[in-house]
Parts: structure tokens; C-alpha cells; sequence
């Protein structure tokens, strides 16, 4: 049953490629201002779950987003309803500069006509003081950690009610991998709803308020993020021996 705080309800999702269904039967809610996270090995469906919901992957299943269905709408609806979604890859415009490829990302700010929408460039630099020393530079050029930082900035311009993050720390260093962390929390403490899809389970459950396992396609292990950082399932597939010695 959906609750009134739910900003994200999930039943019997299913979703996947042509003839290859790989979510079956789903299950997940997020509050308003929670972190939620998804963990799970590589082809267990984390980022199909996430295409799914913003659209990019046909789906069957009930899928509520603040109180409306999802049901029939297209990517560019969803985006204009809140939701945004930061993709494994990032998917910036390299030949553009971090202010412009910041810009687009106020498109929905714009189209509801906000006409304070560039006071949120003003706040993304401030998370990320980084992008305002290289707002001139061209995204193509920046580092791993960088782009990061660009590509979660750009989807933050557009204000989501939900943010959606697709494995950020892939790929980078363990120092940026903290600081990518660091600024997951610090968005959680001003009230930003976070459906975070990640194979760091102990940086995630860390950040989390509560997360999902996920196993060929369906939820096996659910809980608050800290009961599921002790459990020994967790820790035995996921947190290596050196967590289950110290536990």
C-alpha cells in the first residue's frame, strides 16, 4: 500500500531487452528526503531498474511518482514530473563547456517558467567549487572525478524531486570515490530524495537510509541501511571477509 510520504512506489516491475526480461516482479519505495540504494552484482538489473523508471526501457508493472502514475509517459514527461537521472556513462557534451552543459540541465526549470532558475548555477557551484574554477573549460577535458561532479551538477540544475544516480563511483579513484560520497551526503541533508544504483555496498549502505539487494532481477535482502550492513548475507557477498572478521 502507498503511504502519503512515498515519493516513489514500485510493484512487479518488469523490464528488459526485446526477449530478455531482466526484472521480474520488483518491488521498492522511496520516501520524500530518503536515500535509498540498490546493490547488487554486475547483470543483476540495477541499471535496467533505473532506464526503467526514467523511461529509456518499456516496463509493465505500477510505477507511482508522487502521488501520479507513471504509466503511458515519456522520458521528457518524467523529467518535467521531477524525476533525473544520472547514467553510468554520464553522457556529457564534451565539445561544450561546464557552464553551458550546466545551463541545459536548468531545461525543466526554464519550461515551468521559473524565472529564478539560474540561482541554482549559483548552489550547484557552490557544491561543487570545482566546476566554477573550470566553468570556461570544455567538459571533454576534465578528469574521471570531474565529470562526476559535471554530470550529478547538470542533473541537480533542473531541481528533482528525485535524484537518481547509476554506479557514480565506477571508475575513479578511492580519494574522489570519497568525495563523491561526501556530496551524496551533504544532498541528503538538505532534504534531496536519492535513489542511489551502486556496487560499492559499503560506501552506499553507509550514505543510505535503507537499501535493496538485488538478484537476477528481483529484491532477495531488504532493509534499513544499517541492519543490512551487519547482515552476515551482506557481508559474506558483498563486504568481503575483512567486514565479517571485524563485525
Amino acid at each position: 500500500m502507498n503511504t502519503p510520504q512515498d515519493l516513489l512506489s514500485v510493484k512487479d516491475l518488469h523490464a528488459g531487452y526485446g526477449r530478455a526480461e531482466v526484472l521480474s516482479g520488483l518491488n521498492l519505495r522511496l520516501a520524500k528526503g530518503q536515500v535509498v540504494t540498490v546493490i547488487g552484482p554486475n547483470g543483476a538489473g540495477k541499471s535496467t531498474t533505473l532506464n526503467a523508471l526514467m523511461g529509456v526501457l518499456p516496463a509493465r508493472g505500477q510505477l507511482m511518482f508522487d502521488g501520479q502514475s507513471l504509466a503511458n509517459t515519456t522520458l521528457e514527461e518524467r523529467v518535467m514530473m521531477g524525476l533525473a537521472l544520472v547514467p553510468e556513462k554520464r553522457e556529457l557534451f564534451s565539445s561544450m563547456t561546464v557552464e553551458d552543459n550546466l545551463v541545459l540541465g536548468g531545461f525543466r526549470q526554464m519550461r515551468l517558467r521559473n524565472a529564478q532558475w539560474r540561482d541554482t548555477l549559483d548552489e550547484v557551484y557552490t557544491l561543487f567549487p570545482r566546476m566554477k574554477e573550470r566553468r570556461l573549460q570544455l567538459s571533454g577535458t576534465l578528469s574521471g572525478g570531474e565529470r562526476q561532479m559535471l554530470a550529478v551538477g547538470r542533473a541537480l540544475m533542473s531541481r528533482p524531486k528525485l535524484l537518481m544516480l547509476d554506479e557514480p563511483s565506477l571508475g575513479l579513484a578511492p580519494l574522489i570515490v570519497r568525495e563523491i560520497f561526501r556530496i551524496i551526503s551533504t544532498l541528503r541533508s538538505t532534504g534531496v530524495s536519492i535513489l542511489l544504483i551502486e556496487q560499492n555496498a559499503r560506501a552506499a549502505l553507509e550514505v543510505a537510509d535503507y537499501g535493496y539487494v538485488l538478484e537476477t532481477g528481483s529484491i532477495a535482502l531488504e532493509g534499513p541501511a544499517s541492519e543490512l550492513a551487519v547482515d552476515a548475507r551482506v557481508i559474506e557477498t558483498y563486504l568481503g571477509a575483512q567486514k565479517k572478521a571485524a563485525a
